[in-house]
């Protein structure tokens, strides 16, 4: 049976350990290795790593990088960052990384995602859409760091990342990005009626009851976040932090409980 994933989001810029307001303002937190280290001993279901400089500056995935995280890494890992082509996505998988999360390529040019997926598996392929608010009550997805509006919607790219072969749909809502006022399930719901695919959510969770809201509406999940899993109180302390055995089960019980035969 497919279980909810509870998934810590790191993001790497110069070479560090970030996180960010909406996109901006990274603030640093620490070494990205020592963070996988921290989290290999919480045993997390999980981990997402996207590196922020690589699109917007036009440079290539830092391979080395990759390979210390892959290294160290003793849960599954998933790099985002600078990717754009087959080859790419080739080489990552085969430092180790589970998955490989594509955004700006692939939304231009969705047979990326199709190519990739021949060559390494669509369970290797992701596409990542960072999402906007409209004043419609719409939504829009922003490519280059929020920057650039592509005209597209979540809901249209929900159902191609299906249609293209991707293995899972990573929301990025840009708005509640480090906020920590819960995610956006609105926005979930609209691209969870688009596409079969596993869908990843980011952007909004600031405490555990807003992971276990995503869960009760949408049990087969994953619930990623990035600030409530590097920052430790009001005052945003930096520790990394994550639920125990204990705290995990009793957060994904409702959805056993749900999925369960009468």
């Amino acid at each position: 049976m497919l279980r909810p994933r509870i998934i810590p989001c790191l993001l790497v810029h110069d070479r560090g350990l970030v996180k960010t307001r909406q996109f901006s303002d990274p603030t640093y937190v620490g070494d990205p290795v020592n963070a996988v280290r921290i989290f290999n001993e919480k045993e997390v279901d999980e981990l997402m790593v996207a590196d922020i400089d690589a699109t917007i500056e036009g440079y290539e995935p830092n391979y080395e990088l990759i390979a210390q995280l892959a290294a160290e890494c003793r849960m599954p890992l998933a790099y985002g960052g600078g990717v754009k082509s087959v080859e790419q996505v080739e080489r990552i998988v085969k430092l180790g990384v589970e998955k490989v999360a594509i955004s700006s390529a692939a939304i231009a040019d969705p047979n990326l995602i199709t190519q990739a997926a021949r060559k390494v598996g669509s369970q290797s392929v992701t596409l990542v859409a960072d999402v906007r608010r409209q004043q419609d009550h719409g939504y829009r997805v922003f490519t280059q760091n929020g920057n650039v509006d592509t005209g597209h919607t979540p809901e249209e790219m929900a159902r191609t990342a299906e249609e293209a072969g991707a293995g899972e749909f990573i929301i990025n809502n840009i708005d509640r990005d480090g906020m920590g006022e819960g995610y956006d399930l609105d926005l979930v719901a609209r691209c969870r009626a688009m596409t079969r695919l596993p869908i990843t959510v980011l952007g909004g969770a600031g405490n555990l009851d807003d992971i276990r809201a995503l869960i009760e509406r949408f049990p087969i999940i994953g619930a990623a976040a990035g600030s409530l899993f590097v920052f430790k109180g009001k005052y945003r302390a930096v520790l990394i932090n994550y639920p125990d055995r204990a705290r995990k089960d009793e957060l994904v019980s409702v959805h056993t409980a749900r999925l369960a035969p009468a």
